[in-house]
């Protein structure tokens, strides 16, 4: 077992949300799903901003946590003093990047990735704080990210975040995602049901 840095909770912390804070600020942008080469496309639809009708979309992917074997896509990088000891993990940090795709199968198409950190944040109750982006690299959303913050009931099989902002096809999204875990399977690893409903520019 590998010996984990013993960083500053709170350091590692800031220092994750604003590597995924800047990396929703410069992933593409476009409507087109093209890479982004200037700042024009932006500044092109926000001058047209007072004229746009907010847009509806309904998101139907599943996330696959792969907590065991060589492609584990959930992993510990740093830890309170007092993490072995505490009942909720308080002070654990997992970075995430897990496979995003439009079925529970693994092998289904995929589509994107989900990118961020899961923290152990409470002394009291298992719970998880999510901060992640929904990063879209194939399909109709090519290009465009989602970002997500929120709280995990670590035991609750359904859960209800957030949806903060957005990139590309979802600039200025509001909106709410909802996660409902399904069985694992025999590795001891799980898919995510999750279904977004998004306003959007």
């Amino acid at each position: 077992m590998f010996k984990l840095p013993k960083l500053s909770l709170v350091t590692v912390l800031l220092a994750a949300v604003m590597m995924i804070t800047m990396e929703t600020t410069f992933i593409q942008a476009s409507h087109h799903h093209h890479k982004m080469d200037s700042p024009e496309p932006v500044d092109e639809w926000f001058e047209k901003l007072s004229l746009a009708k907010p847009q509806k979309t309904k998101l139907h992917v599943y996330i696959h946590d792969l907590l065991f074997g060589k492609n584990q896509s959930i992993v510990p990088v740093a830890r309170a003093n007092g993490t072995s000891t505490s009942p909720t993990e308080f002070g654990l940090i997992n970075v995430v990047d897990d496979p995003l795709t439009l079925g529970p199968d693994l092998n289904s198409t995929r589509v994107g990735r989900v990118e961020g950190v899961y923290v152990s944040a409470s002394q009291e109750v298992a719970s998880i704080l999510v901060a992640v982006n929904f990063v879209f690299t194939d399909g109709k959303y090519k290009g465009s990210t989602l970002s997500v913050l929120g709280r995990i009931p670590k035991f609750d099989k359904n859960r209800e975040f957030p949806v903060l902002g957005g990139s590309g096809f979802f600039r200025l999204a509001q909106g709410v995602v909802t996660a409902a875990v399904l069985p694992t399977d025999k590795e001891g690893n799980h898919a995510v049901e999750c279904q977004f409903k998004l306003v959007h520019y």
